[in-house]
């Protein structure tokens, strides 16, 4: 997946456009997605779980401007579906329109993998995300009661969200 793009609109000024482009996760950048990942989150992913995710397969890509680590994200074919497991965007980046681009690019990337859905959980408590989400056209199906670990040892349940992919045009 290789583009170079420049953040949707989003209300926000900036003093330049930026160019980024994806590039597949490798093992080799993992320090600089972990370094995110512990940044963003109370309860990051472990370097096993990216590592689980190269030895599974998974589609996982990096956003970068220049040599800059915008953001990532990791996904999961099934079964004309596809689940995003894991979507961030460094916390110096964000507000940006970067999660809407690494969305638009994961929802054609699931379109070729002639997926007919996008899944995804998200933090109950993560309204941020969530208004990202539906920005996108996704919409609120469940909720997986303690889904999440959450502080003190609690549990946070998991808002389950759903895109119905459009067949791409001829």
């Amino acid at each position: 997946m290789s583009a170079v793009l420049t953040p949707p609109p989003t209300g926000l000024t900036f003093d330049a456009a930026v160019e980024a482009r994806f590039e597949p996760m490798a093992p080799e950048r993992l320090d600089a997605v972990l370094a995110i990942e512990q940044s963003a989150y109370s309860h990051p992913w472990s370097r096993r779980n990216f590592l689980d995710t190269f030895a599974a397969g998974h589609e996982a890509q990096c956003l970068l401007a220049g040599d800059t680590l915008l953001g990532y994200f990791v996904a999961m074919a099934g079964y004309q579906e596809v689940h995003l497991l894991n979507i961030t965007v460094a916390p110096a980046h964000q507000r940006q329109g970067w999660a809407l681009v690494m969305l638009d690019a994961l929802a054609l990337w699931s379109r070729g993998q002639r997926a007919d859905w996008l899944w995804l959980e998200v933090r109950q408590g993560n309204t941020r995300a969530q208004q990202v989400y539906l920005r996108r056209g996704f919409v609120r199906v469940g909720l997986r009661k303690g889904y999440y670990p959450a502080l003190h040892g609690e549990r946070e349940d998991a808002v389950v969200m759903s895109l119905r992919l459009e067949p791409p045009t001829p």
